[in-house]
């Protein structure tokens, strides 16, 4: 398990001599195993007990359960029982579900849950810090996607970069947290039925750690690797352990699990800090040829600038099962889980501050125009300028998610027709993040500085007119000191039965209570721009108290080295960090606020399986009826004075739905299924932490809106599925949502009293509740259509020769179509477009080989370009997005024996850049960033 890794190029070296020794070796190995199953009697799962324990019990569902029965048919390679297993699960759900399942005992497909969920139709990862982060579903971005960790409702957050969505105050579950080790199995839930509860209009994401009573008797099996970034040019290891027994003939089960993982990525690359306009008073060198010129239309970047971004993230997961059966008839289960995901970033830029500030703060009006160019999008692509205020920052930052959860199920039968079961536990996920401080230093009214666009719109080379790496004539800023915490709480229980009334019918029912409650907090100085001397009694730098930053693998010629603050002496010489004196830290109102959710729902089910003539006919369909009771808090800023204000609402949903299934031959299925759902509004426009201000005849109130509605819509599903060999699937679904109401920014002119807000905000302003106000805030607007198709072809290719019999291919496409009205921040019909988060294209295929010995799959995952904000945050930009990308995974496994297997994965294989943009007819990049090539090799050991 040591790594072989000693310079950049080993890596693909290494993954081309085992590709090629694995390709001369394997003939051998398969024709001495095809001999050997000669003359055995070979189970279904191959000549590998342990393969055949890989997946959890309940999952699988016998083919002949569906009418189709291959005897003859020998799988041997681990991989491909799962996709077989996950295809059982596929084919016996009611509605449209697909299902990802672990290879092995402890080994799940893919590093990252979002990255082996992208396999799945239909669903898009974004990404941070080169993996993957959340997961879009349908078009449907990761605010209405909701997960369930062993049937409990469960958030984790982490934070982030700014431009990769910074600190989590959202419904958006980061599966990043986890290390995908300690998973067995994940289900997407594409449509809904009664019994599954509430919350989503994209999918539920139902993950499933291990059990006991998954592996028969005593498992063990334990994993090593050593990951190698080639962009960072550094080692770092993972590994992970399960170890399972049963005793007293399966009637009690233990379970432990554990999972490491030490990661170092560099993300490098270029940003503009979006692009604004240009002003009217700007100065020029009047002997320039571009004097005659005038910038007040033409679009620039705000703050061109080069980054540097090094991340160190460590996971620790474990996991815990407990399972007694007393009887036939009972069974009982215990199960926790722990994760722990630390990170530390360090954030090094250089940039020119200029061309974001206004006259007050020595911005662009004292800026000077040498030179320059405008192209054909109005963009000022190449510039050159006098009097430019050139800013270096280092920033740090260190966080810690500490998520836990307990939960405890029983299934009782009373007797073979009726049942109960139930589940009462609590997950939590606590975000800390003691330490995001930056250094800031500025050289002022710099000439000759320019930046040039003209060779590389995504990439600019920058000139600062003065040296970067100088360490003398360098201004101390701004200190920002602005740590913060996020904490998630669930706190579930619920109770079902299940009555089989007759030998067709079943029906079912329970009751779910479930209290939600997030807290987030976060800290700032009350002002940044005071910062301490020096010992000269001046805010000059000594150049002593700077350090070099570098780009890695970036060509900008002269200028891929600058000086940063030296953040470690500034924080020990000033106790930067210590909340006392200039540095002493208050709540900072807008991200100091709190929701607390109190859901109890009912539903009742029927299930039904009969023939309709000659075809079979299945399928479920009821109703679920919920009430939130939503209480949130939040300050509210009255004439510069913070005001703690809280608010209450309820609302209610009555939720129909019904999925069925018609066989139509015993390989090809048609499904239909069609809902009410519902999903509740994002946390942060519920915050109260409005500012209600009047002045003269302005009377105003802008923030957030305790009072939204939730999110509604009607869906309908149409698919038609074939099963055309044992392990293949050709699958065709359609689907609509009708997004009866949306939330976004909008103004709009209305009396107070029509609020919902405390009067008490009114107290000393003069204003009355029935005097009309000017609100800027969330509201509930019209949503409009989404509709798409997914195609879904998996096939394993046992009818061809020899060892052409392993290979096997999969393969997704889903397109998506929405026509959502948004409105600008006057309150007016703005643009009718896509929903943010939606790629109109993703296409996802993994070519595989999975013989007895050598196994190996490469993988690609496409998406489009998609939207992020609607309208933009900038004039005379319409939109901002991101650039569609395509990452290319493959993995390499050779098992020495039957307990021993080495292993070789790489990631990102092509350095695929993530770049941001505004607008849809110029696509001016915002950022434009890499994180390199990953690679791993270890070995894997099982008994």
């Amino acid at each position: 398990m040591q790594t072989a890794f000693q310079a950049k190029k080993t890596p693909v070296t290494l993954l081309a001599l085992a590709i090629g020794l694995a390709l001369q070796m394997q003939p051998g190995a398969v024709l001495a195993q095809q001999a050997t199953e000669a003359t055995t009697d070979a189970p279904a799962q191959g000549n590998d007990p342990a393969a055949a324990q890989a997946v959890p019990a309940q999952t699988a569902t016998p083919a002949q359960d569906r009418g189709t029965e291959l005897d003859s048919v020998v799988v041997t390679g681990s991989y491909r029982i799962s996709l077989e297993k996950a295809l059982d699960i596929k084919r016996t759900e009611k509605g449209v579900v697909d299902a990802i399942v672990a290879d092995d005992v402890g080994k799940f497909p893919d590093l990252n849950l979002a990255e082996s969920l992208q396999r799945v139709p239909g669903v898009t990862v974004m990404r941070d810090a080169g993996e993957g982060r959340q997961i879009s579903v349908r078009g449907l971005n990761a605010d209405f996607t909701r997960v369930r960790i062993n049937g409990m409702e469960a958030l984790a957050t982490i934070g982030a970069t700014d431009g990769s969505g910074g600190v989590n105050r959202g419904r958006s579950f980061d599966f990043n947290t986890f290390a995908s080790e300690l998973f067995s199995q994940m289900l997407v839930r594409k449509t809904a039925s009664p019994e599954v509860e509430e919350g989503s209009l994209g999918a539920t994401v139902d993950l499933r750690t291990a059990r006991p009573f998954d592996y028969e008797g005593f498992t063990f099996s334990a994993s090593g690797q050593m990951g190698y970034s080639d962009l960072s040019d550094d080692a770092k290891p993972r590994g992970s352990m399960l170890i399972s027994n049963t005793w007293a003939d399966q009637r009690f089960g233990a379970l432990f699990s554990v999972a490491y993982t030490d990661r170092t990525t560099v993300e490098e690359g270029a940003g503009s800090g979006r692009w604004a306009q240009g002003t009217s008073n700007g100065n020029f060198d009047p002997s320039s040829p571009f004097a005659a010129a005038r910038l007040a239309s033409t679009m620039h970047p705000r703050f061109p600038r080069y980054i540097l971004q090094e991340h160190d993230q460590k996971r620790l997961g474990i996991t815990t099962s407990l399972q007694f059966a007393p009887s036939d008839r009972t069974e009982v289960s215990l199960d926790a889980l722990y994760a722990k995901f630390k990170a530390n970033r360090t954030e090094d830029y250089i940039e020119a501050i200029s061309f974001s500030r206004g006259a007050s703060q020595g911005g662009k009006p004292q800026t000077v125009v040498i030179d320059g160019e405008i192209d054909g999008n109005n963009n000022l692509v190449y510039g050159l300028f006098d009097n430019v205020d050139v800013r270096s920052e280092s920033r740090f930052d260190k966080a810690t998610t500490t998520f836990t959860q307990v939960g405890l199920s029983f299934d009782h039968k009373f007797s073979d027709d009726f049942s109960m079961s139930g589940l009462v536990g609590r997950s939590k996920s606590d975000f800390d993040k003691p330490i995001e401080t930056t250094i800031i230093m500025d050289k002022l009214n710099v000439d000759g500085y320019s930046w040039d666009y003209r060779g590389n719109s995504r990439l600019p080379v920058i000139s600062y007119g003065v040296s970067p790496t100088d360490p003398t004539g360098w201004t101390l800023a701004e200190v920002r000191v602005r740590p913060s915490r996020v904490v998630n709480t669930f706190d579930n229980a619920q109770l079902d039965f299940d009555w089989g009334i007759s030998p067709g019918f079943r029906l079912k029912g329970g009751v779910l209570s479930k209290k939600y409650v997030f807290d987030s907090n976060e800290w700032r100085r009350p002002s940044e721009l005071v910062v301490p001397t020096f010992s000269d009694g001046t805010t000059t730098v000594p150049a002593s108290w700077v350090v070099l930053a570098s780009l890695y693998g970036i060509n900008a010629p002269g200028n891929s080295t600058w000086v940063v603050p030296d953040y470690q002496k500034f924080v020990n010489e000033f106790n930067v960090n210590g909340n006392t004196g200039i540095f002493a830290v208050s709540d900072r109102p807008v991200n100091t606020r709190s929701v607390e959710e109190k859901d109890n729902g009912v539903y009742i089910q029927g299930e039904f399986d009969m023939d309709l003539g000659s075809i079979p006919l299945s399928g479920n369909f009821g109703v679920r009826y919920v009430k939130t009771k939503q209480t949130s808090t939040g300050f509210a800023t009255v004439s510069g004075t913070p005001v703690r204000t809280t608010v209450e609402r309820e609302y209610t949903d009555t939720l129909p739905s019904f999925n069925l299934v018609a066989e139509i031959t015993p390989d090809f299925l048609i499904r239909l299924a069609g809902a009410k759902v519902m999903a509740r509004p994002g946390l942060g426009f519920l915050t109260p932490g409005v500012t209600v201000n009047v002045a003269g005849g302005a009377r105003t109130v802008t923030g957030g809106n305790p009072n939204l509605d939730p999110f509604r819509a009607t869906t309908g599903d149409l698919s038609f599925e074939w099963y055309f060999q044992e392990g293949a699937l050709l699958g065709l679904g359609f689907f609509y949502k009708d997004i009866e109401s949306f939330v976004q920014n909008a103004r709009e002119t209305r009396p107070y009293s029509t609020s919902g807000l405390p009067v008490s905000l009114l107290a000393g302003t003069g204003a009355g509740p029935e005097d009309e106000f000017t609100f800027t805030i969330p509201l509930n607007t019209p949503g409009g259509p989404l509709k798409g198709v997914e195609l879904n072809y998996q096939q394993p290719f046992s009818f061809l020769p020899g060892n052409w019999s392993n290979l096997g291919v999969q393969f997704n496409y889903t397109y998506v179509d929405s026509k959502i009205q948004y409105m600008n921040n006057t309150g007016s019909l703005s643009l009718k477009t896509d929903l943010t988060g939606l790629s109109r294209n993703a296409y996802g295929a993994t070519l595989y080989y999975d013989g007895n010995r050598f196994s190996g799959r490469v993988s690609a995952a496409k998406r489009d370009d998609y939207l992020t904000a609607v309208p933009a945050a900038d004039v005379g930009n319409d939109v901002q997005g991101t650039h569609g990308t395509t990452n290319i995974d493959a993995s390499l496994s050779w098992k020495l024996n039957d307990h021993w297997e080495l292993t070789l994965e790489g990631l990102n294989l092509t350095n695929e850049w993530a770049s941001t943009w505004n607008d849809s007819v110029a696509q001016r990049v915002e950022s434009y960033t890499h994180s390199g090539r990953q690679y791993l090799v270890g070995a894997r050991f099982k008994f």
